[in-house]
């Protein structure tokens, strides 16, 4: 790592746009990764969104080497709840000379300028590393660098359900209609990846049963044992 590069904390979904913006990183050398960011929810003890289970993202974290640094939030949680301990991790990280925080996002200007601000409060800069590429483009190079990645959450409302559990894969960027984003940005789908060059090892899952929650339908990952 070189003297110059900065401090930074990765915000990771364990979904596909993390782990491409995180591979990106690696390869620039621009940046120390403290830790990787992430939100759990206590009551179902899995990743927000995306339904992944607390043990797989262990597992993620372990095999890409870097240490964790878990977001503990209620279900449901309130929006200054959230924003509350996000400032509290952010603001014992500058102690350790946090300078950036990076992130996956790829064109919701919206959610661009939430992150922004929020970071602005506390004096960290944000960096998306992947911002406004081609998302078709982008979602056929994560497949030619080796990640591999399970859908695990679908939105029904913009994309049939019975794609949950689906491997995110070339047949299913064929399948898709034309009116749902390749990489799922506006909330189509949410994946978990279990292997590329970001990890040291495969992650070994199998896919279980599927459910109806929140209005989403989730695909349970499981750990092989």
């Amino acid at each position: 790592m070189p003297k110059t590069a900065s401090k930074a904390i990765f915000s990771w979904s364990t979904g596909k746009d993390s782990a491409m913006a995180l591979f990106s990183v690696l390869k620039s050398n621009e940046f120390e990764i403290l830790a990787l960011l992430t939100t759990v929810s206590d009551e179902f003890r899995r990743v927000s969104m995306h339904g992944v289970r607390e043990e797989l993202l262990d597992q993620q974290a372990a095999s890409a080497g870097f240490p964790i640094e878990k977001v503990h939030i209620p279900y449901p949680c309130p929006n200054n709840i959230y924003e509350q301990k996000m400032t509290n991790i952010l603001t014992r990280y500058k102690a350790k000379g946090l300078t950036h925080a990076i992130f996956g996002d790829l064109f919701l200007e919206d959610i661009r300028k939430y992150r922004e601000e929020k970071l602005a409060q506390v004096g960290v800069t944000p960096v998306f590393p992947l911002w406004k590429q081609d998302t078709s483009e982008l979602a056929k190079r994560m497949l030619r660098v080796g990640f591999r990645a399970i859908i695990t959450c679908v939105d029904p409302k913009k994309l049939d359900p019975k794609f949950a559990g689906h491997y995110f894969d070339e047949k299913f960027l064929d399948e898709l209609p034309p009116t749902v984003d390749p990489c799922g940005e506006n909330g189509e789908f949410h994946t978990f990846v279990f292997e590329g060059p970001i990890f040291k090892n495969r992650i070994e899952v199998v896919v279980g049963e599927s459910i109806m929650r929140d209005g989403f339908q989730f695909a349970d990952i499981l750990p092989m044992r």
